[in-house]
């Protein structure tokens, strides 16, 4: 199949170019709006299906939004209307085509133009009215508040929060491009006004004082529950836009007599991890808990781990080493410490189920 992409350069064709290609679409050829009629014609010569992405939205003049969004989509169709085959098309809009806005207008009158097509060539036309796209490689100032702020919260610089209350609705660059490429494998469909989906529901507000936790977590350490939802989307964008000399950060290491101690990340709801080194012969732990768990991977050298019941006294004893990985759970009511009995400096992974808290540590001294 052969594959057009007007706008391919921009943020939302950037990452279509990508996705299209991982899908194993190897034909996708990146179509120039500067192009002439002669070569945009030969650039349409035999191709299947056109993903129209190019257009103007924050031009220097007004008169740019016809010119860009309006007229090159009458350019456009009226090449492939001249084609032997006509190409579907997939046309990202946006929800302010339903509005009297000069973008809004010259983006519905793009459609327009696009539905002609479709009317006099019977090739389907999915129509896209997009809200806000956020993602990597958007740029800020230009294509949303989520790149401005993002760009600016990771270098330190100042954001301007106008109205806290303002709504916004926002969709995943991701999500759109996943439901566009899908549209390649299904010539059956007929040609619609077509939704991406999740559309996040937040405020100018709240956005702002996400991305600021995503910033403050390399200080506190609290990382915010990153892995589903409008949250994991944002931190993705958010870490995409660290200057490189930010990939890395170093966090506090805590020395003393038996090793170091090194807490790498806490969460609000699933605990924290961390890692210890504890030199030869020395004990950890010799403590007990009542609600605390733990869970210890020894990642290199040899241990040995106790076990007292503080009720029963019933004893457990067991050992493992760097060169197998099995996880030790700490148990609540049973007194339990970590040895190093080999011969070099042991590291061991630790993960708790709850943030340390110096108020309530849930943590008390029994020497076994």
């Amino acid at each position: 199949m052969r594959i057009a992409v007007t706008g391919a350069s921009g943020f939302l064709g950037a990452n279509l170019m990508f996705r299209l290609r991982e899908r194993g679409h190897q034909n996708v050829l990146a179509v120039d709006h500067r192009l002439d009629d002669a070569q945009l014609a030969r650039a349409l010569r035999d191709v299947d299906f056109v993903f129209h992405l190019a257009g103007v939205n924050r031009p220097r003049d007004p008169t740019e939004f016809g010119t860009g969004n309006a007229l090159f989509a009458e350019r456009l169709t009226a090449m492939m209307k001249a084609l032997p085959h006509a190409p579907r098309v997939a046309y990202s809009s946006s929800i302010q085509a339903a509005g009297a806005t000069p973008y809004g207008v010259s983006k519905r009158a793009a459609e327009d133009a696009l539905k002609a097509y479709e009317a006099a060539t019977g090739a389907a036309v999915y129509i896209y009215r997009l809200p806000n796209v956020f993602g990597k490689w958007s740029r800020p100032n230009f294509n949303s508040v989520v790149a401005t702020f993002c760009y600016n919260i990771a270098r330190g610089l100042p954001i301007d929060v106008h109205d806290r209350h303002a709504p916004l609705e926002l969709v995943y660059v991701d999500d759109v491009v996943e439901a566009m490429s899908n549209l390649v494998d299904q010539p059956d469909l007929a040609g619609a006004f077509l939704d991406v989906r999740p559309v996040y529901g937040t405020t100018v507000g709240e956005l702002a004082d996400t991305i600021g936790r995503f910033r403050d977590s390399r200080s506190s350490l609290v990382m915010p529950g990153v892995g589903e939802g409008l949250v994991r989307a944002l931190y993705s964008t958010y870490v995409s836009f660290l200057p490189t000399e930010a990939f890395a950060y170093e966090v506090p290491r805590h020395e003393d007599p038996r090793g170091s101690f090194v807490e790498v990340l806490k969460t609000g709801s699933c605990g924290q991890f961390s890692y210890f080194t504890t030199h030869p012969g020395v004990t950890r732990g010799q403590h007990y808990h009542h609600s605390k768990t733990e869970k210890f991977l020894v990642i290199s050298g040899h241990a040995r781990f106790r076990f007292r019941h503080v009720q029963s006294g019933e004893t457990h004893e067991l050992r493992t080493s760097g060169a197998r990985p099995v996880i030790v759970e700490t148990v609540p009511g049973w007194t339990h410490d970590i040895t190093n009995v080999g011969d070099e400096e042991m590291v061991v992974m630790l993960w708790a189920n709850e943030v340390f808290d110096r108020s309530r540590p849930d943590t008390f001294a029994c020497p076994l």
